[in-house]
């Protein structure tokens, strides 16, 4: 069963696919984004931002 999420969390999820569309049009800005949100994805699943806001 999926979580509904609050319209706070879709306007920030919708803001982020927006930015990341957008940094496509652009091939040097489309691989630094890709690698951002990689190594973030990364970070967030080794518990770093939970640990740095506890």
């Amino acid at each position: 069963m999926t979580r509904r999420r609050s319209f706070t969390s879709q306007l920030y999820r919708a803001a982020r696919i927006s930015n990341n569309i957008g940094s496509l049009r652009s091939p040097t800005r489309a691989v630094r984004r890709a690698k951002n949100v990689a190594v973030g994805r990364a970070l967030g699943r080794a518990g770093v931002w939970r640990r740095l806001w506890k």
